[in-house]
């Protein structure tokens, strides 16, 4: 599976961004799907999931109301709509998919394929 994250870009504190993760290699709907992203000089961290059929969602604190993951099957998408930005989100964002979990966790060995990143800088 080969995943490629783009969308990222600069965008003033308030703005909004939309990240795309283009998914090939695999029947897409097999797989969940998350986000995750790694500030400068931080660990890489959980911020978002979705199930299969895109029915349930699972966000971390910090973005729970701002970001909304979606995913549309037909297409071989996942996406990451990132609203009300805030300098702390500058990082580079990662999607990743788990191929054999039941439910989407925000445990990174979880995930077994990564896509390259895509980096978004929040200014303030």
């Amino acid at each position: 599976v080969q995943l490629q994250a783009f969308g990222g870009g600069l965008v003033q504190a308030g703005g909004s961004l939309r990240l795309s993760c283009a998914a090939s290699g695999r029947t897409f709907s097999t797989l969940l799907t998350g986000w995750f992203r790694q500030a400068p000089g931080k660990e890489r961290e959980f911020v978002a999931a979705i199930t299969r059929s895109g029915g349930s969602q699972y966000y971390a604190d910090s973005v729970k109301g701002r970001f909304t993951i979606s995913r549309d099957n037909a297409k071989d998408m996942a996406y990451l709509q990132m609203n009300s930005l805030k300098s702390e989100d500058t990082a580079v964002y990662y999607c990743a998919a788990d191929r054999s979990s039941a439910y989407p966790s925000y445990r990174e060995f979880q995930y077994d394929y990564w896509g390259q990143g895509t980096v978004v800088t929040v200014s303030s």
